[in-house]
């Protein structure tokens, strides 16, 4: 779990498929849920960065901003 830039808690579940890794990331406050794929040489940090980035604009979207 983490907390990132001023949003609530986040939870960040990375489980590799293949030569992929499929990246889960959930707003605990809300339960919305967001998932990405990336290839599992690349860098966790840029995986968790790339879900936090989808996630973010999930909910300015659900908020209609």
């Amino acid at each position: 779990m983490s907390n990132h830039a001023g949003q609530g808690e986040v939870i960040i579940e990375m489980r590799p498929v293949g030569s992929v890794v499929r990246v889960a990331a959930v707003d605990v406050a809300t339960g919305t849920e967001v998932v990405v794929f990336g290839p599992a040489t690349a860098p966790q940090r840029s995986l968790e960065e790339l879900a936090m980035n989808k996630l973010r604009r999930r909910l300015s979207t659900d908020r209609g901003e």
